[in-house]
């Protein structure tokens, strides 16, 4: 059952939330990229085809809005400002910061819901699969996963002082498209490389697609979940 849930004090941004035929035992969390929202990944719900005895919640934060200098100031959700996406590109480092204090606020919310983090899978794609990374790895309590589809590390040289030991070990998915336009293959491999570096499993996989997500990425997702999330 799909629902919308207003933001409060603490509990972070306006959600849209499917529910589980039970008592939601699991959460994934996933934000979406740029200019879109909330609604964009609600239909990868059923086709994950997820057991009911995981019984998973989840929950897709709308983004601000705001301008994004990447598209000549526009108006439209994100989770930060964007300046451009060459290696190199000046970074909007407090948006980053701003947006994965608030995927830490759904974590807790989570909390409070009856989920420990070690329950909750932290994923994005795009822009939200940046917020997804910078925010899971610094995370002081440690988490069931983190899901980055189609995207990056942002703010790459930090990780080393700020990464917290509770997610040094996290199982985290990355998949990229090899003919994506919108984030190099090269920036997610980068990316991955580093993670690597540092000791983190990372399951890599690349799909014959631009910047989005096949069948064949949603299938893989599914069996990482089922690895990831205890049931």
């Amino acid at each position: 059952m799909s629902k919308a849930a207003p933001g409060s004090g603490d509990a972070g941004p306006d959600t849209v939330e499917v529910e589980p035929r039970q008592p939601a035992k699991t959460s994934v969390i996933l934000l979406h990229g740029l200019g879109a929202d909330g609604h964009d990944f609600e239909s990868i719900v059923p086709e994950l085809r997820l057991p009911d005895s995981l019984a998973t919640r989840f929950v897709f934060p709308h983004a601000p809005v705001r301008p994004v200098t990447l598209n000549g100031g526009y108006r439209m959700r994100a989770w930060y400002d964007i300046y451009g996406l060459e290696r190199g590109a000046h970074e909007d480092g407090r948006g980053i910061r701003e947006s994965a204090e608030t995927a830490h606020r759904l974590i807790r919310r989570e909390g409070e819901r009856g989920i420990a983090p070690d329950r909750v899978v932290l994923a994005g794609f795009s822009q939200g699969g940046a917020v997804a990374l910078f925010a899971g790895l610094r995370h002081p309590q440690r988490l069931a996963g983190i899901l980055a589809l189609s995207t990056y590390l942002p703010l790459a040289s930090s990780l080393e002082a700020e990464a917290h030991p509770a997610n040094a070990a996290v199982s985290i998915f990355m998949a990229h498209g090899t003919v994506d336009p919108v984030v190099a293959l090269g920036l997610g491999e980068q990316s991955k490389d580093a993670l690597v570096a540092r000791g983190l499993p990372v399951d890599w996989h690349t799909y014959r697609m631009p910047h989005s997500v096949s069948a064949e990425e949603i299938a893989d997702i599914r069996n990482w979940l089922l690895e990831v999330l205890p049931s």
